[in-house]
């Protein structure tokens, strides 16, 4: 596929905004308050642009900082700085 239809982008808003549900509900295995809500921050930051490229109709980008988001989800998720057991949404377990 060389394109990003409205449905993939769609898919991976849903998957990223559940996904970020559950890291924020989900507890910290390494106890560091300060760099989960930084960390959450980011994701959050990165999901929102990904919203506001695709307003503009610019799909490239929206789904590249949707991919940075939950990039930053999976990486928080390995290091056990979000303790979430669900390999659908994330790359544990």
């Amino acid at each position: 596929m060389k394109e990003i239809t409205s449905e993939k982008l769609e898919k991976y808003f849903s998957i990223t905004i559940e996904a970020l549900d559950m890291a924020k509900k989900s507890g910290d295995r390494l106890n560091m308050t300060e760099a989960r809500a930084d960390f959450i921050d980011m994701i959050e930051r990165y999901t929102l642009d990904a919203r506001h490229f695709e307003e503009k109709g610019d799909w490239v980008n929206a789904f590249a900082a949707l991919n940075y988001a939950h990039g930053w989800l999976d990486a928080d998720a390995r290091i056990g700085l979000f303790d979430v057991h669900d390999s659908r949404l994330f790359t544990v377990d």
